[in-house]
């Protein structure tokens, strides 16, 4: 017992340490908080973003000639892909929720007689509003095609109506899809660079040699490295949360507790990056390097900017070892569709494999270093 207390009083030294490393410059202090402020704001202002892919699914009740027409004029179109055909309206929200469709069409039962008696044939158009670019120029490319088949038939005002619905987000608004997955994306980027000069920084300064001589392990060292960095991300993940939640005013459907662990456990998974960059390099100059060599691809690669199923096969293949991906699926799920642990579980199983992988491997390098 007492050798656990002893162990744990080392740990925290470390800790402390690191902390106070990291916060005695004034600067420094600036430097930690300040750009996920800023970064929040101009995103929130000033990202958009639009996608050309869009698979749809079609529940159609009315099984009538025109109905037939319509949805081949949607196939036709190369935009549209058809995911599911639907057999009944219960399956809608499945279809919506697992992202298997962006757009569903629900074409009701008098759709057909309407139509041939020259009424008004309301089309119903439901939108993911979690990709609200998407969302927003597939309505309107639906528009255009239901506009050009009134137009075929002579129907005129008479023809079809459409009755748009956008789920999680009712606007459309695209600041509801940026912002949310900005909560990880923005915070990993400052989480990732102070890990990763954690080590490097020590051997620049020459106090690197000062922890070969302490009692600490290997793995007490990359602890007491891993957790500040895992502190300050959570707290900068706060600071955009707070922004994204008073300041733009966006309101979160679902649990705080649920989106702090998914938090944790993505931040957990980028220190392990960093801290196995920390470990390799030798000077700060090439923490730096590495770290921003690897940023640019882990934030493409992550969804925030574009769909990961619009990619190619092999790049979705790589982006299972971007925890950033499912980071941002964690925090986008959470925040807007009020997701639950059962929802989201299998998004935490890539980032607990990275941090079970990066943080040994961080440790043996700590130690093939010391050696």
């Amino acid at each position: 017992m007492t050798a656990w207390i002893a162990t744990l009083a080392q740990i925290g030294a470390l800790i402390r340490k690191e902390i106070l490393a990291l916060l005695k410059d004034p600067s420094s202090r600036v430097v930690l908080f300040a750009p996920a402020l800023i970064q929040a704001l101009l995103f929130g202002y000033g990202a958009t973003f639009d996608l050309t892919n869009v698979p749809y699914a079609v529940l159609d009740q009315s099984r009538g000639q025109a109905a037939s027409q319509l949805v081949a004029r949607l196939d036709g179109t190369g935009v549209f892909h058809r995911a599911a055909t639907l057999s009944s309206s219960t399956q809608i929200a499945q279809v919506i929720d697992s992202n298997e469709a962006l757009v569903v069409l629900a074409i009701p039962a008098d759709f057909d007689r309407r139509l041939n008696a020259g009424q008004r044939a309301p089309l119903q158009v439901i939108l993911d509003g979690r990709n609200s670019s998407t969302a927003a120029l597939a309505a309107s490319y639906v528009g255009s095609i239901v506009a050009s088949y009134n137009a075929s038939i002579g129907a005129g005002g008479r023809g079809i109506t459409i009755e748009r619905r956008a789920w999680f987000n009712p606007n459309l608004e695209s600041r509801w899809n940026i912002m949310p997955a900005l909560i990880g994306a923005l915070s990993m980027l400052q989480t990732l660079l102070i890990s990763a000069l954690s080590v490097a920084r020590e051997r620049e300064q020459g106090t690197f040699d000062q922890l070969l001589v302490t009692p600490l392990t290997p793995m007490q060292i990359l602890i007491g490295k891993a957790i500040p960095a895992i502190l300050i991300g959570l707290l900068q993940s706060t600071i955009i949360f707070l922004v994204i939640r008073f300041w733009f005013q966006i309101p979160m459907s679902g649990s705080i507790a649920l989106l702090y662990l998914g938090l944790l456990t993505f931040t957990i998974a980028s220190v392990g990056l960093g801290l196995s960059i920390s470990a390799l390099s030798l000077t700060m100059q090439q923490a730096m390097l590495y770290t921003f060599l690897l940023i640019m691809p882990l934030m493409l690669l992550s969804g925030l900017i574009t769909s990961v199923k619009n990619m190619p096969e092999i790049l979705q293949v790589v982006t299972y070892a971007n925890p950033l991906r499912f980071g941002t699926s964690i925090v986008r799920r959470v925040y807007l569709e009020g997701a639950g642990l059962a929802d989201v579980a299998l998004d935490f199983v890539p980032l607990l494999v990275t941090g079970a992988i990066t943080l040994p491997l961080a440790a043996w390098l700590f130690r093939h270093r010391l050696s």
